[in-house]
């Protein structure tokens, strides 16, 4: 049994369970303010204490989890979904001026950051959940075509796809039925490692006031608020703080694991 996959799927799977959860019940409102209970240390009527408009700390972890799980979720999904099609064709085309033409736009999309892109969408279309999507689905997808044109090069020379152009298959046909499978185990890795940084950029734009806006409760703008009140009310930013490191880290794990259980050669050196 993979320890770093256990410890990993233990710890992603509390925060997916809060986030499900969270649709259905929370111990508070967290859109109601409660101003005489503000600023309460942890107890047993709040688990982790109030903010400074009296809402129920635990509750808007709860909330907040459901935000970061979801922009993460979706900002993945646009990368894999535009990036492993783009790096296909590179691989497909190499050398040709379609591959370059793919490549090189991925490297101009690398020279922005996923902040300097939410920035840019931001000052467009304004601060949103949506748009933080955009800007991190965006810098993920030359993440998932460096990964796939990479791999996807060093299957084509495979004597199972020399023998599937002899037999009259086309590039594309080629692509998504013998080199796609071949890379999925490569994909599942990636992509529990960018759901960790997804949700990491999720707050660092939210910290900043361009990702999920208010009411909605966000792990990086609950830190934000706090960072004024830490000498008096140090919970407000501790608890966020976990919850975003404990779910960093556990997607982390589990990534680490599945790269071990998937890939062949690591686990023919444990034998």
């Amino acid at each position: 049994m993979n320890r770093s996959l256990v410890i990993g799927a233990a710890l992603s799977a509390v925060f997916v369970v809060a986030a499900l959860v969270s649709f259905v019940w929370v111990p508070y409102d967290v859109t109601a303010l409660d101003i005489p209970n503000k600023l309460q240390k942890p107890g047993f009527q709040h688990l982790f204490g109030t903010d400074h408009f009296g809402r129920d700390i635990f509750s808007m972890i709860m909330v907040g989890a459901r935000t970061s799980i979801a922009v993460a979720v979706v900002a993945v999904g646009i990368g894999m979904l535009i990036g492993v099609p783009l790096g296909l064709a590179a691989a497909a085309r190499k050398g040709s001026l379609m591959d370059e033409f793919i490549m090189r736009g991925n490297d101009l999309v690398f020279a922005f950051p996923s902040l300097l892109i939410a920035i840019m969408i931001t000052a467009v279309f304004g601060a949103s959940a949506v748009n933080a999507i955009i800007a991190i689905g965006v810098f993920n997808i030359p993440v998932f075509a460096r990964l796939v044109r990479g791999a996807a090069l060093s299957l084509w020379t495979r004597d199972y796809v020399l023998a599937a152009r002899v037999s009259g298959k086309g590039a594309a046909r080629i692509s998504f039925e013998h080199i796609l499978p071949n890379v999925t185990n490569l994909l599942i890795v990636q992509g529990t490692i960018q759901f960790s940084l997804g949700i990491l950029a999720e707050a660092g734009l939210s910290y900043v006031g361009l990702g999920a806006q208010p009411p909605t409760p966000s792990w990086g703008r609950m830190l934000a608020e706090s960072q004024t009140m830490f000498s008096f009310a140090p919970h407000l930013a501790i608890f966020p703080g976990l919850a975003i490191l404990f779910t960093v880290l556990g997607l982390n794990l589990m990534g680490d694991g599945l790269r071990d259980v998937l890939d062949p050669r690591l686990r023919r050196a444990q034998r």
